[in-house]
C-alpha cells in the first residue's frame, strides 16, 4: 500500500491541537486595516476553532502529517 500523503494546502491552514480541534485562522487581517475598528482587528487576530462538516475529511488529510 502507497504512503498517505499530507495535503500541503491543508497543512498551512489548519492546525490540530491535543485535544484534537481544528484550528483556523479569522480572514480579514492582511490589508486594509486603517478602515476597521479596533474590535474588528482584536477579533481578527485570535485563531478560531473550525467547525464543518467536513471536519472528518481535514483530519483525514492532516493524517499523513502524523497529526491525530
Amino acid at each position: 500500500m502507497p504512503k498517505l500523503k499530507t495535503n500541503k494546502s491543508t497543512r498551512w491552514r489548519f492546525k490540530v491541537t491535543g485535544t484534537g480541534k481544528l484550528m483556523r485562522r479569522k480572514c480579514g487581517k492582511s490589508h486594509l486595516m486603517s478602515n476597521k475598528t479596533k474590535k474588528q482587528k482584536r477579533n481578527a487576530c485570535h485563531d478560531h476553532e473550525y467547525i464543518g462538516t467536513r471536519r472528518f475529511y481535514l483530519k483525514r488529510l492532516l493524517l499523513a502529517e502524523g497529526k491525530k
